[in-house]
């Protein structure tokens, strides 16, 4: 009766977008768990001080979004490779000897909803082409890259993040220009949008499409709306289309699991949890 009830949570500003708590209170009703977890707005400044602070309050971890994830990743005490890789943190684990544990599951979660919605994709089929290169941008090249996608083509309205992420992971990624995108979509396997662009109240996608071939892979990590205009034109041209939500549906997977000790099955059920 003394034990402390697990709490989690999502630390982002703003944060009231955030399907996660929908999600994760899900799977504890689910599986009949105690615990909560609670979606919070914090400033910048006040990041450190608040992650120090949950553990005392029954935090087991929290998930961390826009724009905390590089911070985050700073602050933590251990850091997973594959979060150093990516240059970002969206889990921590708070450790009971008090330090704070950071990782990176987004290429987990991109991957898994890939291969869940595109079963027929194959890493060796061909080039992937990569719309950003910002931090979700990172996480999806460095999956790609360790599933064996022999090379990617990645382009960004500003170059030189390009140009950074393409140093850092080596010689299977190339830079093209933003003005060029539209050129490397016939040549790509696989197309990923990590941009915002798209999004409800962001900017509409003015790549060229004319370029996707038909039995290519399209996913879009935009979310709000389900089917961006990316994925409703890859459609018409014959492409195989994956929408963004269950990348956000699996990257939670390890998370949960870890805080509160049982794997969470990603269903239909999970599904319309995420979209109430």
């Amino acid at each position: 009766m003394s034990a402390k009830i697990p709490l989690a949570g999502v630390i982002g500003s703003p944060i009231s977008h955030s399907k996660s708590p929908q999600l994760h209170r899900h799977w504890l009703k689910t599986y009949g768990l105690p615990g909560d977890y609670i979606p919070m707005d914090v400033a910048p400044q006040d990041l450190e001080l608040v992650l120090r602070t949950l553990p005392k309050a029954g935090f087991v971890g929290v998930n961390i979004t826009i724009p905390h994830k590089e911070s985050a990743l700073e602050i933590a005490d251990l850091v997973t490779d594959r979060a150093t890789l990516i240059g970002a943190a969206n889990t921590l684990i708070f450790r009971k000897d008090g330090q704070i544990h950071a990782d990176n599951t987004d290429g987990y979660g991109f991957l898994e909803n890939l291969r869940a919605g595109a079963p027929q994709w194959a890493p060796a089929s061909g080039p992937a082409a990569v719309l950003g290169a910002g931090g979700a941008a990172r996480a999806v090249v460095a999956s790609l890259l360790d599933a064996g996608v022999p090379e990617i083509f990645v382009t960004n309205r500003t170059r030189v993040r390009a140009e950074k992420l393409a140093d850092d992971f080596g010689n299977r990624v190339t830079v093209v220009d933003w003005v060029q995108a539209g050129n490397i979509l016939e040549d790509s396997a696989l197309v990923v949008n990590t941009t915002s662009l798209g999004m409800i109240g962001k900017p509409a996608m003015r790549v060229p499409l004319d370029g996707l071939r038909r039995g290519s892979v399209v996913t879009d990590l935009v979310y709000a709306p389900l089917r961006t205009d990316l994925l409703a034109t890859a459609e018409q041209a014959g492409c195989v289309t994956v929408d963004g939500l269950g990348m956000l549906l699996h990257q939670a997977v390890p998370a949960f699991e870890r805080w509160f000790g049982q794997r969470p099955d990603v269903d239909s059920a999970t599904r319309a949890a995420a979209l109430r």
